[in-house]
């Protein structure tokens, strides 16, 4: 089953895309914002600018006779003349409030009558916003004027409507955010085949070392970029001391295989004289030269395990289980024949195992040698079918001996771990069975039999698929 992805599984490449997408997008936005407010404070000013031109219109056809303003000819700007318009005129001072207003303006009601009787500096004008009383929003310019008689002191005000800047302020928006986001999907698709091009290094190691891993290349080239070429001397250096170092162990162990071969073929030899001459042992020396054989084949099977980097090839072959079992009991039944041990098999004719038939006989041999050593007399051991070939096999074998103490059970196996540490002196062997079972993606678990005794639960792996 594929483990979920965590934020330390992501590849260089997503980290940096993440990295720059979050800056790009912060950057771009920050932009954006400030493009805006921008816009829409150079609005307000051009409106006040304008506004100002209004007011300079209406102080040119003002005219002040016994206490009044009037205009003698229509103002320059129309719309001061038709009604509604959305631009409008007003004349006032602070202490009385509204004195004039244009014609645009017969009807227009502002919701916050106090606008018009604000106190503003003569030759000052002071810009801002307001509500009418159907809360349209209208741009608001007052200028203060000291008029001719140099006592009297007012207000002349101009308001428009502020919608239309508005909805010039509301398509800028629109069209500065569309281009934006052009903008960062374009430079986030060239950042992406930058960071392909400027990763490619990195994917060709990947697929160097996998050709290295396969046989089809001896080591990692040299022509790569100066930032790597430490790594891939370093790991040229390693490939090559690796090599080196098995060919020793390689050659080791071949030196304690010959040398081991010799004095087994002559006990080999003695042995069949002995058989000869012996008639009433002849059986129990066949059941010694028999394990005389299984420990020339260990060796040799040792030898090549050794130097192999993994069991569980999805080129194995498929083992009926069942004959290599009752091969395996048979022997066993010949060495501790004294014990007269009884054992129960209930196996199934189908059960297969995916691996190769030595791996099979070293993990029943020992697991089932500590069975008939240590238990008193009576064993069992099952199977299921795993016919299946997504389904793993498994195997228990129980005994009725002393069992393994529950603080023991992780120990016995560990490698190293020594008999004499042992109460009753069983897990010799599961070591290395832990490590036969776990180079096929099992697993093996010790617990306790109902029959008394110990109970070892082996479990292979469904066989690997290709693909």
């Amino acid at each position: 089953m594929t483990k979920p992805k965590n934020s330390s599984n992501y590849s260089i490449q997503t980290r940096l895309v993440i990295s720059f997408s979050i800056l790009l997008f912060v950057f771009l936005g920050l932009t954006g914002v400030v493009l805006d407010r921008a816009f829409r404070n150079s609005i307000e000013a051009g409106a006040s600018e304008r506004l100002q031109v209004q007011i300079y219109l209406l102080l040119a056809a003002a005219e002040f006779s016994d206490d009044e303003f009037y205009f003698l000819e229509d103002l320059r700007e129309p719309r001061f003349n038709q009604l509604n318009s959305g631009l409008y005129g007003f004349i006032s001072r602070s202490s009385l409030g509204e004195l004039w207003r244009s014609d645009s303006a017969g009807v227009f009601s502002l919701a916050d009558p106090q606008v018009l009787r604000q106190s503003v500096q003569v030759g000052e004008t002071q810009f801002s916003k307001t509500m009418n009383a159907d809360n349209e929003e209208y741009f608001v310019l007052s200028y203060g004027v000291l008029w001719e008689n140099g006592i009297s002191e007012y207000n002349f005000t101009v308001m428009e409507n502020a919608a239309a800047y508005y909805s010039e302020i509301s398509n800028f928006r629109t069209s500065l955010w569309s281009w934006l986001g052009g903008v960062a999907l374009l430079l986030l698709l060239i950042q992406f085949f930058l960071m392909r091009w400027g990763l490619s290094p990195l994917y060709r190691m990947a697929r160097d070392l996998k050709k290295i891993e396969r046989g089809e290349k001896d080591q990692l080239a040299e022509n790569y970029p100066q930032e790597l070429q430490g790594v891939t001397n370093n790991l040229n250096v390693l490939i090559e001391t690796e090599r080196r170092q098995q060919e020793r162990y390689r050659t080791t162990l071949g030196d304690l295989a010959h040398s081991l071969k010799t004095p087994l073929a002559v006990i080999a030899g003695i042995m069949q004289t002995l058989s000869r001459k012996q008639g009433d042992s002849r059986e129990q020396l066949g059941a010694v030269d028999e394990q005389l054989s299984r420990m020339n084949q260990i060796v040799s099977y040792q030898l090549q395990r050794a130097v192999q980097s993994n069991h569980s090839s999805t080129l194995a072959r498929q083992v009926l289980v069942k004959p290599v079992v009752e091969k395996m009991l048979d022997a066993l039944a010949k060495v501790y024949r004294d014990k007269s041990v009884s054992v129960a098999a209930q196996l199934h004719t189908q059960a297969l195992f995916h691996g190769d038939e030595r791996d099979l006989l070293e993990v029943l041999g020992n697991v089932l040698d500590n069975a008939f050593k240590y238990g008193r007399g009576e064993v069992r051991i099952s199977t299921n079918s795993a016919t299946d070939e997504h389904q793993g096999l498994e195997i228990v074998i129980e005994d009725n001996g002393y069992g393994i103490s529950e603080e023991k059970r992780e120990f016995v196996l560990q490698r190293g771990a020594r008999a004499d540490t042992l109460v009753q002196g069983q897990g010799i062997g599961l070591a290395v069975v832990t490590d036969i079972v776990s180079s096929y993606d099992g697993t093996i678990v010790v617990g306790a039999s109902d029959l008394g005794g110990a109970k070892i639960t082996i479990r292979f792996g469904a066989p690997r698929q290709t693909g």
